[in-house]
């Protein structure tokens, strides 16, 4: 039986959801000026001082609007000369009682200094992002902050794993550029949204990939780096298929009564949905990944999606996932590597 058979659905944007994206949005205003004295000051008005961050390898984990700043902007500021944050997504939704907004996008800049231990390339350099935060009363409480450093390092030419076989590259926002969802969604179309992304993660890893049915034909999934990007279900499932059976028990390990990985929020909001979890999957690895050898080791993974619905079918799904943070599970320490 797939554990996922039991978990709760998803939930939907509410009233309350659209006050907080409101909220959220005027903190993200403050990245307009390039000036991070004024995300900081943002950020110390937008967070609890003591909201529990979890972030992308090698940061890991902070604390407050100071550790959002200093920890994950600040080193990207300096090493990105004429940094600037692009939005591509902003919504959100109520999950099992607490309520998230999330956004995901790109930071850019001329990478002319070291940033987490990266050496720079003298050239323009993107670093996706994706950001969760749960908040309460106003404030953010709680946040997940995914970086795409495996796809920087890919673009840069340095990357020293072997290649996926899809493509890897700058991922556009929706193509309907409607990604910003300020307004109050529908609540029946919420749900909708909501109700068909589940029931499609719910056959992920059937044996006969009844998850198919669910995505548009021409679907487009945007994967993070080191995994490719597909358009077209037909390509989708020659890559997911075998990335299943590549880690043994690929879920959320219940069934060997393993605790503490899962989802953390997923919602749909209007034509949107999304999902994050820190980790979200584990799995024994028992076929090569990135071009490493399994060893059987355990990995857990910290993942999050965002996708699009379009007629009641997915027409693209955005996905990052911490490669950096895998890899060195994998006994591969990839910024040590190309230092």
């Amino acid at each position: 039986m797939n554990a996922r058979q039991t978990r709760p659905a998803m939930g939907i944007a509410t009233e309350q959801t659209k006050k907080n994206k409101l909220l959220y949005k005027r903190f993200l205003d403050a990245f307009d000026g390039a000036d991070v004295s004024a995300v900081k000051s943002a950020a110390q008005e937008a967070f609890w001082p003591n909201a529990h961050i979890d972030a992308a390898h090698p940061i890991n984990e902070t604390r407050g609007g100071d550790g959002y700043v200093e920890d994950i902007i600040a080193p990207m500021s300096r090493g990105l000369r004429g940094f600037q944050r692009r939005n591509d997504i902003l919504i959100g939704g109520e999950y099992l009682g607490h309520e998230w907004v999330t956004s995901m996008g790109y930071f850019c800049g001329h990478f002319t200094a070291p940033m987490f231990g990266i050496a720079p390339s003298q050239r323009m350099e993107f670093v996706r992002f994706g950001e969760f935060h749960r908040m309460e009363s106003g404030k953010i409480v709680q946040s997940q902050v995914f970086l795409g450093l495996a796809e920087l390092i890919i673009a840069m030419g340095r990357w020293p794993l072997a290649p996926s076989p899809g493509y890897e590259g700058l991922v556009p926002g929706p193509v309907t550029h409607d990604g910003i969802v300020l307004s109050s969604s529908d609540a029946a179309t919420s749900r909708a949204s909501g109700d068909l992304v589940e029931a499609m993660l719910m056959q992920l890893t059937s044996p006969d990939a009844l998850w198919r049915k669910y995505w548009h034909d021409d679907m487009i999934w945007y994967g993070p780096g080191g995994f490719g990007s597909y358009v077209s279900v037909d390509a989708f499932q020659a890559f997911q298929t075998p990335f299943e059976q590549t880690f043994e028990g690929w879920g959320d390990g219940r069934p060997e009564g393993i605790e503490g990985v899962g989802v953390d929020c997923k919602a749909g909001d209007g034509d949107y949905a999304f999902l994050s979890g820190w980790p979200t999957i584990t799995g024994v690895h028992v076929k090569p990944f990135m071009g490493i050898r399994p060893e059987g080791q355990r990995i857990f993974m910290r993942d999050c999606d965002w996708w699009r619905c379009k007629d009641g079918k997915i027409v693209e799904n955005w996905c990052m996932v911490d490669t950096l943070h895998l890899a060195q599970q994998l006994g591969r320490d990839v910024i040590t590597e190309i230092a």
